[in-house]
């Protein structure tokens, strides 16, 4: 079995106009909301064998907050660039190649693939990944590259808003 979260980035600011999209960082809201669903995580017992994230600016710093708080060390964080603005080929392709050893991996990325990407995999309806906001969905296969079109069972959907008292 194969478990696959697909984590939106948290809030970005736009306040440096200067800056490129790629450059972004988080907003005060993104800086509380990620440690926050972080404990989240970890208050649900969810342990990755390996976290790879989009290089881009907001992304990453997600990805570096909630591995700080669920005690994944932060310089095993692994970077895919094809993940910033991927569309749900490129976000297979990504899953595909994931290794063989890692049994339940966290992708840190971007919509609208990421919100497309849930659908395809598992055939969800979702509108929307909000910000810093979660999908879990499982596979009864042992190969990531045997994941395709409706192959995961949709099994999660968190976001910070649902916990209205640390939003």
């Amino acid at each position: 079995m194969k478990t696959l979260y697909l984590i939106r980035h948290a809030k970005s600011s736009w306040g440096d106009l200067s800056l490129s999209d790629f450059d972004r960082p988080l907003n005060e809201r993104g800086k509380r909301n990620a440690p926050f669903m972080g404990k989240i995580i970890r208050s649900k017992g969810i342990k990755p064998d390996l976290i790879v994230s989009s290089p881009a600016k907001r992304a990453y710093s997600t990805a570096k907050k909630i591995a700080k708080e669920i005690g994944y060390k932060t310089e095993n964080i692994k970077t895919e660039s094809s993940i910033y603005e991927a569309d749900v080929r490129t976000l297979l392709k990504v899953v595909n190649e994931l290794s063989a050893n890692a049994k339940t991996v966290m992708l840190f990325g971007h919509n609208p693939g990421f919100t497309d990407f849930a659908n395809y995999l598992s055939g969800a309806n979702i509108s929307n990944i909000p910000t810093c906001g979660m999908v879990c969905i499982r596979f009864s296969t042992s190969k990531w590259e045997e994941i395709s079109r409706d192959t995961g069972t949709f099994t999660e959907f968190d976001y910070p808003k649902n916990y209205p008292e640390g939003y």
